[in-house]
This record gives structure tokens, C-alpha cells and sequence, in this order.
């Protein structure tokens, strides 16, 4: 094998193709960052967490695997991964998962020891994720706490505490994370079925879909509710209002439980996640308010 294609191996590896995985952790980050300080972003700061999102989610990728390096051979939408195929060795896996992990800490280092804590447990939800797929009837929420601790390190980072908004935008991201990896799930259905994975699509089952819109529901009625509660105005409910419209697209995608709309509708929450940090941060540009 040359170099090249080693190299691209270790890309697919981390998913550095597909970064949809990457989008969906980042923007909870930057809407925890725009909380937990409206009036002004500190460059280092979101230097940090958008580096360390690229880093985490890329570990996240490479654990996750080689936890699942005898079952995506066996699973139609894996079965081409480079751990698969033998293009990447188990070892090599664990040694690039090792690197990209001891880079995330050391950027960590530059914040406070909160916030070091923190990125320590996020370590442990993440690194675990993959396995809760083997006994945790639904890992999806399991996914939604790995990616919302994001929003809990933002705050910890420019407050040092995590006061009761933080919490809200962290149940938030956990309803969001469940529907949008529900609809995830709805593509691998019969293969999960048939490998005995945990999975929401097959504990909702017939309810999947109602499952699906129930989560969005949540979601958006949370961030409302953060919304009234701060004071924020106008743009940040265009914001929610165009993601709400992303989200009835995204009904009319899965409704029919076909496996191709059903992944784009997956692939249709990074503009959810965009259109709510866009409301955010413009409504804080021109309405900067403290609560």
C-alpha cells in the first residue's frame, strides 16, 4: 500500500470525508460558547473547542471502530470502513485514537482546572459510547450526553460553575442527539435486528417515527423556553422557526422508513444546528443581554 492510500485509509478512518459527525458536535459547542458569554468570544477559547471538536469526534470515529471492528463487516453501510477491510490494523487504530486524544487534552490544558475535570469525564461518556451499543437499550442517548458535554465545558470555561441554563441546552442536545441518530439508526435497522445491536429504532419499533418528532418536539420546546427565559429576540426564533421547518422535512423523509431519506434526514440536522446558532449569535449581536 502506498503512502497516499494509507493516508486515506486513516482520513475514512477518522471520517474526515463525511464531516457531518463533526458539524453535529460543533454546534452545540458554539451554542454553549454564545451563552455562557454574549457579550464577547475570547479567540483562544473557540480556537480550543473548535480544534478539540475536529480532534474528539475524529477519536470518537477511530474507537468507535475498533469496538465495531467484527461487526461492519457484517453490516451493509460499514462493511467498506478501513478496520473492515483490513486497510488499518487494530493496532494502528488504537495508536492514531491515542494521538488524536493526547492532542485533545493538551489543548484542554490551556483552560481551567474545571474545565480539565470536565473534559475528563467527557473522555470516559465518549470512549464508552461505542460499547453501550451492546447492553444500553438506548445508546442514542448515551451519544446525546457525549456531545452535549461540549455545551457544560463552554460554560466552565467562561463562568468556572455551570448555572441551570447550561443544563436545559445540555437536555436539549440529548432529546436532539435521539432523533437525530433515531433516524441514524432507521437505515441499519435489519442489520441491528439481526446482530442483536441496541439501538432506539428497534426499542421504539412501530413508534420510531412518532419517537423521531416527539424528540424534536423536546428539543425545540427546551430552546424556546431558554429563549423567553433569557430575553432573547426576534432572530433567535427566525432561528428556531427555520430549524422547525428543517425538522418537518425531515417527517416527511423518514415517514416511509426508507433507508436513503431516512439518512438524509440525518444529514439534514447540521442545518438545524446551523439555523439555531445563527438566530443565536446574530440576536446576541444586537441584543446583548446578561441573564
Amino acid at each position: 500500500m502506498t503512502l497516499t492510500e494509507k493516508l486515506n485509509a486513516y482520513e475514512k478512518l477518522m471520517r474526515l470525508d463525511k464531516p457531518i459527525g463533526i458539524l453535529l458536535l460543533l454546534w452545540p459547542a458554539l451554542w454553549g460558547l454564545w451563552f455562557a458569554a454574549p457579550r464577547m468570544q475570547r479567540l483562544d477559547i473557540l480556537l480550543i473547542f473548535v480544534l478539540g471538536t475536529i480532534l474528539m469526534r475524529s477519536a470518537g470515529c477511530v474507537i468507535n471502530d475498533y469496538a465495531d471492528r467484527d461487526i461492519d463487516p457484517h453490516v451493509e453501510r460499514t462493511k467498506n470502513r478501513p478496520l473492515a477491510t483490513g486497510l488499518v490494523s487494530p493496532k494502528e487504530a488504537l495508536i492514531i485514537a491515542a494521538i488524536l486524544l493526547l492532542l485533545s487534552f493538551a489543548l484542554v490544558l490551556f483552560l481551567n482546572k474545571f474545565t480539565i475535570a470536565l473534559s475528563v469525564v467527557a473522555l470516559v461518556v465518549a470512549a464508552s459510547y461505542p460499547y453501550s451499543k451492546r447492553f444500553f437499550p438506548l445508546p442514542q442517548a448515551w451519544l446525546g450526553i457525549a456531545f452535549g458535554m461540549s455545551i457544560l465545558m463552554a460554560f466552565a470555561a467562561y463562568r468556572n460553575t455551570l448555572p441551570p441554563i447550561a443544563w436545559w441546552l445540555f437536555i436539549a442536545n440529548i432529546f436532539w442527539a435521539i432523533a437525530y441518530d433515531t433516524e441514524y439508526a432507521m437505515v441499519d435497522r435489519d442489520d441491528d435486528m439481526r446482530l442483536n445491536i441496541k439501538t432506539s429504532a428497534l426499542l421504539f419499533g412501530v413508534f420510531d417515527v412518532v419517537a423521531v418528532m416527539a424528540c424534536h418536539g423536546l428539543f425545540i420546546a427546551i430552546l424556546v423556553g431558554i429563549g423567553l427565559w433569557t430575553k432573547l429576540g426576534v432572530a433567535y426564533y427566525v432561528g428556531l422557526a427555520l430549524a422547525c421547518g428543517m425538522i418537518l422535512q425531515q417527517y416527511q423523509l423518514i415517514k416511509t422508513r426508507d433507508r436513503d431519506k431516512c439518512f438524509a434526514a440525518f444529514r439534514n440536522n447540521n442545518w438545524v444546528g446551523m439555523a439555531i446558532f445563527a438566530g443565536l449569535a446574530l440576536d446576541m449581536y444586537h441584543r446583548i443581554r446578561i441573564f
